[in-house]
Order: C-alpha cells, then sequence, then structure tokens
C-alpha cells in the first residue's frame, strides 16, 4: 500500500460558526513560489468548496475575508461573485474535497511527526483561526518553521493568535493600528509603490520582489514570532482585477 498523500489534522465544528470543517495537510508540493511545504487545506467537510463558495457557507472556514466575494443565487455562476482571492477553488481545495470524500486521507496518529522538520504552511485554503490552535501548535511543535495568515482578529471564538499569524489587512489604517500593538500584518496592494517603507516590504518570493527566494526558505510570514517588517504582496491571480 502506498503512503498517504496527506492526513486529516481537524474534524470537528469551525470556531467562526460551529459548521463541519476539515483540516488536512498534504505532505507534497509542488507549489513554484512556496516550494516543498506541508500545505494544509480547511475546507467545509459536508459540500464541494465550489457550493460552499457561492453559496457563502465558506464562512465557515474564511470568516471575514473580503476576498471571498459575495454569495449569488446566479444559476450560471460557479463561485461567489467579485471573488478576490487568488486560490483557484477549482483545484487544490476541489481535489483535497474529492480526496476526503473519497476516504484518501487518514486521521493523522501524530501532528508533530507530519510537520517534523519541515516547513508547514497554515491555511493553503481557509483561515487557520477557523481551527483550535493546539491543532497548529502541535503540527508546527518540531517544525522548521511556519507561515500563517488570518483576518479573524476581531472574530468572536476564532483562534487567531499574533505570534502564529500575520494578520491579513486591507488598509494603511487597519495596518498602523495592527502595528502599533506589536503585530505584524500581511497586506495585499495594486503596486509596489503603495507600500509603506520602513514598516513593510514586498514579498521576496514575488517577481515584484525579486524571486529572491521560495516560502519554504524565507519563513518571514509567521506572524510576531518574527521580529521583522510586514509583508505587503501585489495583487496577483484572476480576481487581481477585484482588488481596489
Amino acid at each position: 500500500m502506498s503512503k498517504p498523500t496527506g492526513y486529516v489534522v481537524y474534524e470537528g465544528p469551525s470556531l467562526i460558526d460551529g459548521s463541519p470543517i476539515v483540516a488536512i495537510a498534504l505532505t507534497k508540493s509542488s507549489n513554484a513560489k512556496t516550494a516543498d511545504m506541508i500545505q494544509t487545506y480547511i475546507i467545509r467537510g459536508d459540500m464541494d468548496p465550489r457550493d460552499a463558495s457561492k453559496s457563502g457557507a465558506d464562512v465557515a472556514i474564511c470568516g471575514t475575508c473580503p476576498h471571498r466575494g459575495t454569495a449569488t443565487d446566479d444559476p450560471t455562476a460557479k463561485l461567489a461573485k467579485n471573488r478576490s482571492c487568488y486560490v483557484v477553488i477549482g483545484q487544490g481545495p476541489v481535489i483535497v474535497y474529492k480526496g476526503f470524500v473519497a476516504g484518501k486521507y487518514p486521521k493523522a496518529e501524530s501532528l508533530a511527526a507530519i510537520g517534523k522538520g519541515r516547513m508547514v504552511r497554515i491555511g493553503t485554503y481557509g483561515d487557520g483561526a477557523a481551527v483550535p490552535a493546539s491543532v497548529w501548535n502541535e503540527l508546527i511543535s518540531e517544525a522548521e518553521g511556519h507561515t500563517g495568515y488570518s483576518h479573524q482578529v476581531n472574530t468572536e471564538g476564532a483562534a487567531f493568535d499574533a505570534s502564529l499569524y500575520m494578520e491579513s489587512v486591507e488598509s494603511v489604517t487597519a495596518a498602523s493600528l495592527s502595528w502599533s500593538l506589536g503585530r505584524r500584518t500581511f497586506r495585499i496592494v495594486a503596486n509596489v509603490n503603495d507600500i509603506i517603507r520602513g514598516s513593510e516590504i514586498v514579498c521576496p518570493a514575488t517577481a515584484e520582489g525579486g524571486a529572491k527566494t521560495t516560502c519554504e526558505k524565507c519563513g518571514l510570514c509567521a506572524g510576531s514570532s518574527v521580529k521583522a517588517k510586514s509583508i505587503a504582496v501585489v495583487a496577483h491571480g484572476s480576481g487581481a482585477k477585484y482588488v481596489m
């Protein structure tokens, strides 16, 4: 029997709205930007990610993220309207969901063993704060490092931890408030001229940042556990046109 390509690291209620969700850690990745990190997908456990997006049920795993788009009952639409998230739902999230439904991913016996000696990406899709922090803390307990992003700093019940996550923000005002509170931020900007010099740098793993490294090697997006400037990234992907 071949070794599983991923493991269920959490299955239970979303800390955001109580809906059934599942978090799955994939042990291999071909993503050129992030390189071979442990990739974690947080998805609804009871519906196709495309249906969750279109209906708005993805609030369980995305919470207050404005890049979700707007729910619609348009019969011609496959996803939420005006969705600006860079994740292509029809690729990774759907593949992982189908694998989960097919029983492809066994429940992890040891979270620490999965992350041991690796870089872990918390929330390849979905917001890690929808999952109990103890899951991620154990997963990265013996890891080389991690990256993570969350919009849930003000979401009641969500497990936001500034030492674990970059706070995803949409404006300079929000970013400045976070900086004053000792939190590091991750902000999507229209172009490199929008970054706040002295407080932010352009992601060095992007073309705009010179593609100097990969996320696996960089590791700057680890919240306040890393002492560094905050990170900005130029809008990309098919939804970039919806970023103001």
